[in-house]
């Protein structure tokens, strides 16, 4: 065999390299990636983390926050709340909402928060580690639209809903769903909550969310997921199994439905993410630094209230500020200055010492290059920042207003890579290939050699939708563009789908408990 030719890996036949080059199929045709077997669980970080603070700048927004907390305070949009703030130290304004707090009080609470912790799954091996270097993803949450190519952007509905959860547990790299990744509004919003969160269960076997919009969804929320995991309220409050979104109204208030969420869920030990949603301009100031202090003292009044219902309960640090165009006032991500507040936003929570959540963003209306690009940055951004639990990591376009079906699938390829990434380097003997060298020698190739026929199948991640076709060849296919391999790819996994294994009597005592709750009407609604 001279130099002008090379062993098909594929097939062991020589052939020359315009032959090859040009036959179809092979590792530059399409391609249907094999299943992961669990290559993408339990993910770790141990890349060094980024810093856009110094170590004087992070105090004076720290120093910043707490002024807010003790000179301006928080409107606290809940008679209970403030009594527990009350009864805690805080400095209750009579007669009014406001709320201030000293800033001991403030870092005696946070100093129990625990820095790290497990949310289990009703299939253990999809338990999650929240904190340290891990690395969780979770699917896009609350969508009020969805879309595909054919069915265009229309307003949710339980099918598409349906659909998403099942795309969610067809792969590794999705650690948990969000919330509902799309809400399905064709079911009444007094029973809404029951047939989504028993088709989590039913759908998947992997961590969820409830919604804190009153106690009684909280509730229900804590029992479907106490049914679905088959044990004790008394182990649920052990092992936290389920986790709620806590969205401060900003600026500078915590209504009431959030507020008793996070009475609900952490007075049983269950998981509150506390989350300012800091726009710089609109609801935060225009500068990032200014809007930083906000997303700081609104997440640390949140999250000592956690530890003021319950030392020691699960919480995480949620940062959520960007930019809004100021020509338009939409909301815009994947920015560099949204990049900057995530990686700040790292640094703050590693400060206190408690896990970081953050989100895989982009504004895009459609699978574009601002689709990637937006989502390439804010997944590096959170990457290098140290975020630990990132929601919307799958299928978030035009601002987090629609769940798109093809972008769930672009973001799954790009977790991956993401994920392969962060694999650390086998520099082993064996892979260190000094044996391969000393058999092919000064100008040969490594085509033929034992060393490459083991590892030729798993050598490289292999992308989802990435078309490695020449032109010839792919010009021939259609030129078929990353949008047709996205839609492609999510109608066959859902066809490949299979439901999770679930105990037939725990499926009737969620069927029972569902239909006693639609019984009772649900939850109360205006409509």
């Amino acid at each position: 065999m001279n130099n002008d030719q090379f062993l098909d890996a594929a097939t062991g036949e020589n052939s020359s390299p315009l032959e090859r080059r040009r036959r179809p199929g092979g590792r530059g045709g399409e391609r249907t990636r094999k299943s992961s077997g669990g290559k993408y669980l339990n993910l770790v970080n141990t890349q060094s983390k980024s810093s856009v603070l110094s170590d004087d700048a992070l105090e004076a927004i720290h120093e910043a926050s707490l002024t807010i907390l003790e000179e301006i305070g928080m409107d606290v949009i809940l008679p209970e709340a403030r009594e527990r703030m009350k009864a805690a130290g805080a400095d209750i304004t009579p007669g009014t909402d406001r709320v201030r707090f000293d800033r001991g009080l403030i870092m005696d609470m946070i100093a129990s928060a625990p820095s790290s912790f497990t949310m289990h799954a009703r299939n253990p091996a999809r338990n999650v580690a929240i904190g340290g270097n891990n690395l969780v993803f979770a699917q896009i949450a609350s969508a009020p639209f969805v879309a595909d190519r054919e069915g265009g952007r229309r307003t949710g509905n339980q099918e598409d809903f349906r659909k998403l959860v099942k795309l969610a547990q067809s792969y590794d790299i999705i650690h948990t769903t969000g919330g509902y990744p799309v809400e399905p509004v064709d079911l009444h919003a007094s029973v809404r909550h029951l047939d989504c969160l028993s088709d989590m269960v039913k759908l998947t076997d992997k961590v969820f969310h409830v919604y804190s919009l009153g106690r009684q969804r909280n509730t229900d929320g804590i029992e479907i997921a106490r049914i679905g995991r088959g044990v004790s309220m008394e182990q649920m409050e052990r092992e936290p199994s389920l986790f709620t979104i806590i969205n401060t109204s900003s600026p500078l208030r915590l209504d009431g439905p959030m507020l008793q969420g996070i009475i609900e869920m952490s007075s049983r030990n269950q998981v509150v993410v506390i989350t300012p949603f800091t726009l710089a301009g609109a609801m935060a100031p225009v500068t990032i630094a200014g809007a930083l202090v906000q997303q700081n003292a609104e997440a640390l009044c949140g999250i000592a209230f956690t530890q003021m219902v319950r030392r020691g309960a699960p919480v995480m640090y949620g940062g959520f500020t960007s930019n809004v165009d100021m020509k338009t006032g939409a909301p815009a991500f994947g920015t560099p200055e949204y990049m900057k507040a995530v990686i700040a936003g790292g640094q703050l929570a590693r400060r206190y010492n408690i896990p970081y959540r953050t989100s895989n963003t982009n504004a895009a209306n459609t699978l574009d290059a601002q689709a990637a690009y937006e989502s390439a940055l804010s997944l590096w951004a959170l990457t290098q920042g140290g975020g630990n639990f990132i929601m919307h990591a799958a299928g978030w376009t035009e601002g987090g207003l629609t769940a798109s079906f093809e972008k769930f699938i672009l973001d799954v390829d790009m977790l991956q890579m993401v994920a392969e990434f962060l694999t650390p380097l086998d520099v082993s003997e064996d892979a260190l290939g000094l044996d391969a060298v000393r058999d092919v020698g000064p100008g040969g190739h490594y085509f033929g050699t034992l060393h490459t026929l083991q590892r030729y199948e798993t050598a490289f991640y292999s992308p989802i939708l990435s078309d490695w076709r020449n032109f010839e060849t792919w010009t021939e296919a259609g030129r078929p563009t990353t949008y047709d391999h996205a839609n492609r790819v999510f109608k066959q996994k859902l066809n490949e789908y299979e439901r999770p294994p679930l105990d037939p009597a725990i499926e009737d005592e969620l069927d029972a408990f569902v239909a006693k709750r639609k019984e009772e009407g649900g939850v109360p609604t205006d409509f």
